[in-house]
């Protein structure tokens, strides 16, 4: 489906603030409230739209500790990596797991309350699976978080 300028507008605008109104996003684009909302319903319905999220302060929670695992995985291990990947991610501190290329399999992005607990995670979640062959932990000291893709390209005719 191509994408117009108008597409990309409100999908900058909703990219930047979720909680927008419909009626906001329309003046904002110039456009009817009714023809927006038809524009964004195509966009979810065109699979453009996959989902909206409520971003947490994990430090705020308890959770003040970031840390990044580079993993390896073993050849049998890749022939389930699918599996894998979707049992990391349903570890609750685990925020995200990427498939890499390069040196490492896997890179998973995690939050934990202190060092224990980032040990604990770590054994229960990567030690225990034979399909890891090893892995190394690097902790956060900070970190900062993009604008997202429609920032990275230009406005589209």
């Amino acid at each position: 489906m191509p994408l117009d300028r108008t597409d990309i507008e409100i999908l900058r605008l909703l990219q930047n603030d979720a909680r927008l109104m419909n009626k906001q996003i329309a003046a904002a684009v110039g456009l009817a409230p009714s023809s927006c909302h038809e524009r964004i319903r195509r966009l979810w319905r065109d699979g453009v739209i996959t989902g909206t999220e409520t971003l947490l302060d994990p430090q705020a929670l308890g959770y003040p500790l970031a840390a990044v695992l580079f993993v390896t995985i073993s050849k049998a291990g890749q022939l389930r990596i699918d599996a894998l990947m979707d049992d990391l991610v349903a570890v609750p501190e685990i925020r995200e797991v990427f498939l890499v290329t390069g040196r490492y399999d896997l890179v998973v992005s995690l939050v934990a309350r202190d060092m224990d607990h980032l040990k604990s995670i770590a054994y229960t979640a990567l030690s225990a699976r034979e399909e890891i062959t090893g892995y190394e932990t690097s902790v956060a000291y900070d970190h900062r978080r993009g604008k997202g893709v429609l920032e990275a390209q230009p406005t589209r005719p």
